[in-house]
């Protein structure tokens, strides 16, 4: 076997070595820096003092603000899990059904995850602001005024609609992929099944299901890794008020950051990865038990 020369070897590398300096650059070394930057703490980054696992300790063992802000970008997920991605799978299975006006609503349905959060937290707000709050005044009109709300400086409502609206914004997403994978799925299996008997139930739950659920899988992970980085649509729609209720933890380590605690922040950033990548691997364990 012949092997390449050093210099047909270099030659290789020299078309892949821009790309990889823009990744090491912008990725890796971030990425280390960010490692650095928890094992110290200051006010500012020119004065910052190593103080090792302090801060690691502090946030597991004593900040439960920190603990709470994690509760709610969770609560937000379980809202992403169940409603959004219900609607996502009713409308994909109707989609798929839909042979003339299917690229249609594929093209509806995917708009709102491709508008920016900032422009869908910004038109929410000004339907749902007491005055002149369009909502409101639609539920006034209609005589149901006992609903209208404040609903984002309430602070019984404001967590929750801040989970409905990124539900709404972001069914599209699960609704595309959802929608490729029943189409991936063979019809000569559905043809064979009624030529056997099987009703629309039988079909739904013996085929459509198992044969999905590689797919429903990675929703359910791409979910929760989203919404728990949720950070434009906070900003934009709440500001993480009233009095904190609407913190998510993206938005805490914002905050922390913006008040000059680097360090800390960093600590932050690091232990909410660590719990997305135990919560992703446990699912991705999980789904290889569910493979067709």
């Amino acid at each position: 076997m012949n092997y390449p020369s050093g210099r047909e070897q270099f030659k290789s590398f020299s078309f892949v070595l821009p790309a990889f300096a823009i990744f090491a650059f912008f990725y890796i070394m971030p990425f280390f820096y960010t490692f650095w930057l928890a094992l110290h703490r200051g006010s500012e980054i020119s004065s910052l003092g190593f103080v090792g696992l302090s801060n690691f300790r502090d946030i597991l063992f004593h900040d439960k603000e920190w603990w709470a802000s994690v509760g709610r970008s969770f609560y937000i997920s379980f809202w992403a899990l169940t409603f959004q991605n219900f609607l996502a799978f009713i409308l994909a299975l109707a989609v798929d059904k839909a042979v003339r006006t299917g690229k249609i609503y594929r093209v509806v349905f995917f708009l709102l995850p491709v508008l920016s959060e900032i422009i869908i937290g910004l038109l929410v707000r000004n339907l749902l602001v007491p005055y002149p709050g369009v909502f409101n005044h639609f539920l006034h009109q209609i005589g149901l005024s006992s609903l209208a709300h404040d609903w984002l400086n309430n602070p019984d409502f404001a967590l929750r609609t801040l989970a409905f609206t990124h539900c709404w914004r972001g069914f599209g997403w699960g609704f595309i992929i959802l929608l490729a994978g029943l189409q991936t799925i063979p019809q000569e299996l559905y043809e064979a099944s009624r030529v056997d008997g099987a009703n629309a139930f039988q079909r739904f739950t013996k085929i459509t299901v198992p044969l999905l659920m590689p797919v429903i899988f990675l929703v359910i992970i791409l979910t929760i890794l989203g919404t728990v980085q949720v950070i434009g649509l906070p900003m934009a729609l709440t500001r993480g008020g009233p009095a904190g209720k609407t913190t998510v933890s993206v938005l805490k380590i914002l905050n922390d950051l913006n008040n000059s605690h680097a360090g800390y922040a960093s600590a932050e950033g690091l232990v909410l990865g660590f719990i997305l990548i135990c919560v992703s691997f446990s699912l991705l364990k999980i789904s290889k038990k569910f493979k067709p």
